[in-house]
Formats: C-alpha cells, structure tokens, sequence
C-alpha cells in the first residue's frame, strides 16, 4: 500500500489514470453496440490500421503520431462500411483485406526504414501490439486531446442514444420510420476508429478487442436491457482499467496484458453469478 500510494502521488500515474478510465469508458459504450450487432471483429481489423499508419508516422518522423493516425483510422473505417454493403466483398472479408494488408505494411516499413536509426525494431512493434509502459509516458498534449476526444465520444452516445439503441436492434424498423441509418451507421464508424486509436496506448493494438468487448459481454451475463448493460460495462471497463493499471505500475508487467487479465477475471465472476442467479 506504501509503494502504491507512492506511485499515485506521480504525475504520470495521475495521467495514465485519467486516460485509461476515459478510453476505457468510451470502449465499453460503443463495445454493447459492436457487440449487440456482431461487429466486434471490426476492432481487431482498425487496431492493425491502426499499427500501420503508426509505423508510417514512425518511418516519417512526426511528432504527434496522432495527426496521421486518426485521418487513416477513420478513412478505413468508412470503406470497411461502404465495403460491408458491397455483394461483391463481404464485410468479413473486407476487414480481412485491410486489417492484413496494413499490419503487413506497418512491420516491412518499420524493418527497411526503422525509425531515428533505432535497432530495437521488434522490442518497438512488440510494445506497439501488446502495449508496454506507454501509457505512463504521456505528454501533455496526448492527454488533452485523449480527453477532447473522450468528450466527444460521451456526448455523442448520449445525445443520439436512442437513435444508436434504434440500429443496434433493427436497423430495418429504423429506416422505415425516417431515420437516416446510414448516416448514424457512418458516425458509429468514425467514433469507432477514434476510439480504437486511444486505445492503442492504452492496451496495444492487438488487445483493443478485448478492451470493446469482454466488458460488454460480462454485463450480459446479469442482465438484459440495454440501458443497464451499457451502464454496467461501463463501470466494469473503468474497473478494470484503473485496476491493470495500478497493479502495472506496483508488479512492473505489461499495463494492456494486466488491464485484459482483469478483465478476464471479471468476465469469470460475472459468468458463474449469471449461472448461480439462473438456478
């Protein structure tokens, strides 16, 4: 307890915090859609996206990373949505195609042009996949615009909550009554791959799916309704978030690898109440 309250005390552990219960509490929101609609798989194919405009803003050597990153996320998110009504390229297949295609990419840039001549090329995409300690070298700028986006991701969810609850269960009905689905369909794209990219710092690129849906799968196990597994999830991802953090910085192990054991470990106790309330 001594140590813990000696790393709460640091500025970097206070930034790390405030960043990981806003990622994780974005994720777990648009997690119960992803989930609801059986989309979850679109997380893996952005995260590697994702990866590979990283590498290319590495390879270039931008300051923020960030500038090139989102632009390129939210672009592939909008053709894996144009692509998923395609009869020709099925939505599967599509996230295949560019999830592949730009992991690929990223590894042979970062090898044939590694970045600032450093050698350490696999120990870099090694933490960039799996997360390392990255979130607890934050700058100042990376907090406030995680937390601008973080913002805009919350007040999108609650201001068009009904009309994403109205997607999610039958998008159909929707249409027929006068909504515009596809365009709510394209903001749920876009606020999705901004997500993914805050959470890459957070749990690395290849551990952003368990980050969207373990939490809204626990929720599911006790209860029914929308409302109270989105609000359920909610709190079960920043639990876990602020818990893999903590119990990183205190045990010196990977915080992405930690926050999904957490996760794991709720999921577990979540399954056994829903079959314990069951009988």
């Amino acid at each position: 307890m001594t140590l813990l309250q000696t790393y709460l005390q640091q500025p970097f552990v206070q930034r790390a915090l405030l960043v990981g219960i806003l990622v994780a509490l974005c994720a777990s929101l648009l997690g119960v859609t992803l989930v609801l609609r059986r989309f979850s798989f679109i997380g893996d194919g952005l995260s590697h996206v994702a990866f590979g405009a990283m590498a290319i803003a590495a390879v270039v050597g931008l300051t923020n990373d960030m500038l090139l990153i989102i632009p390129v996320t939210v672009l592939c998110a909008i053709l894996l949505l144009v692509a998923g009504q395609n009869a020709k390229i099925k939505g599967d297949a599509a996230v295949a195609m560019i999830s592949v295609g730009a992991l690929a990419i990223g590894y042979l840039l970062m090898n044939l042009f590694p970045p600032h001549g450093n050698s350490n090329v696999s120990g870099d995409v090694c933490t960039t996949l799996f997360g390392g300690t990255s979130i607890l070298t934050l700058k100042p700028l990376e907090v406030w615009i995680s937390i601008a986006l973080s913002v805009v991701v919350v007040a999108f969810f609650v201001l068009f909550y009904h009309k994403i609850f109205a997607v999610t269960f039958d998008e159909s009905f929707a249409a027929a009554t006068g909504a515009n689905t596809r365009l709510y369909n394209l903001m749920i794209a876009v606020i999705i791959a901004v997500v993914i990219v805050l959470a890459m710092k957070l749990v690395g690129s290849l551990l952003i799916s368990a980050l969207v849906v373990f939490p809204a799968l626990s929720a599911m196990r006790l209860f029914k309704s929308f409302r109270a597994v989105s609000i359920c999830a909610a709190c079960i991802s920043v639990l876990c978030a602020v818990t893999g953090i903590l119990f990183s910085a205190v045990l010196s192990t990977p915080v992405g690898s930690t926050i999904v054991a957490a996760n794991i470990l709720v999921f577990a106790i979540f399954t056994l109440a829903g079959v314990l309330r069951a009988r």
